[in-house]
């Protein structure tokens, strides 16, 4: 093309600088046959709910309509069920459609949101996608939150802080006192966002009472999903926890209609079936206690997780070599670069799969 034909040429619609330049959320591999053990994302490997399965058929004859997007009766529901107001209630399409909001709401281009690293994947894109600045701070030796750097790393530009407990991907928990100590040297005019999307997975005292802190402290947030423990992900519906004045500003940023009809009846009836809930949490906590134990016992060295998923620290040259030997296996696994490998608890066949593998590469 001539000079004088690129001068002629239309502009054509560019992206954003930050949009171009954000990196791709990476989702764990896919299923693709019945002898694939699937185990790249941390979803639940038991069947959902009866009663949520019986919830969606019933409400599947008026999909014709739209749902309610302020999902009053989901909100007045998960508020009984949290000892809370609606008031204080706002959902969205999983727990990242609501920290979306979060961002969306609270920051402005060039706000600074603190968060642990590594950590849950989609915390830099969504900080990134609202034109703020993240700021990472690395794990301890333990591979969890490293509380006090994080604090030092507060400036007049922060806006939020997000603590994943139990981390993903690395499953470690933060103890309530540290959350306290940490609350009370944060100003408190910056957000603490405690997201718990695998809380029900948690060992009772390992993390935080989060709606104890809540009430304690105006400027937390509790973050969760009905995506894991509850086996929900493919209808994308989670909820956090603030004050009455931030939740209504979240539901004024949420996408209308984000939450499906099905979505807030399969919650409704999940949270009215909880003791179901807790047999299949019972049966991943087993199978992690299991697996982590032989897995020791053949020389990884893990630190305990609270999620339902384990984490292994490896090299560029360690990872490589275990995913390409997972690959070859039929298992799918989720890898992160020049960190490690993690691992989601499935059902007790695909987790014996899993054994017999890293025994086979065990150091």
């Amino acid at each position: 093309m001539t000079t004088e034909q690129l001068l002629a040429a239309p502009a054509l619609p560019t992206l954003r600088g930050a949009v171009a330049g954000l990196p791709s959320y990476v989702p764990g591999r896919r299923s693709a046959g019945a002898d694939i053990a699937a185990l790249a994302s941390n979803e639940s490997h038991y069947d959902p709910l009866p009663a949520a399965i019986a919830a969606v058929a019933d409400a599947a004859g008026t999909m014709n309509r739209y749902p309610d997007s302020a999902a009053v009766e989901l909100r007045e529901r998960l508020a009984r069920h949290l000892g809370v107001t609606a008031d204080e209630v706002a959902v969205g399409p999983g727990s990242v459609g609501v920290l979306q909001q979060i961002i969306t709401g609270l920051c402005d281009a060039g706000d600074e949101v603190i968060f642990a690293w590594r950590s849950f994947e989609a915390y830099p894109i969504l900080v990134e996608l609202a034109g703020a600045r993240p700021v990472r701070i690395p794990l301890d030796q333990a591979e969890g939150h490293d509380l006090d750097a994080m604090a030092a790393a507060v400036t007049d530009s922060t806006k939020v802080i997000l603590l994943c407990t139990p981390n993903n991907p690395t499953g470690v928990p933060i103890s309530h006192d540290r959350i306290e100590a940490f609350l009370q040297a944060v100003p408190s005019n910056v957000l603490v966002v405690i997201d718990e999307a695998y809380v029900e997975y948690a060992e009772a005292g390992s993390g935080p009472d989060s709606l104890a802190l809540y009430r304690r402290y105006p400027n937390v947030c509790i973050l969760r999903t009905f995506s894991k423990a509850y086996g929900l992900a493919g209808l994308r519906v989670g909820y956090a926890i603030t004050t009455a004045a931030i939740a209504e500003g979240l539901r004024r940023t949420a996408l209308p209609f984000a939450v499906s009809a099905l979505a807030q009846k399969a919650a409704i009836a999940s949270l009215d079936a909880g003791e179901e809930m807790e047999a299949g949490v019972s049966l991943v906590r087993q199978e992690r206690g299991r697996m982590a134990a032989e897995l020791q016992a053949q020389g990884w060295k893990l630190q305990p997780s609270q999620g339902n998923f384990l984490w292994i620290r490896a090299d560029d040259e360690l990872r490589a070599r275990l995913v390409d030997a997972f690959h070859g296996a039929g298992i799918l696994v989720r890898a992160y670069q020049g960190d490690g490998v993690r691992i989601t608890v499935a059902d007790p066949a695909s987790n014996d799969r899993v054994l017999r593998l890293l025994a086979a590469h065990a150091a």
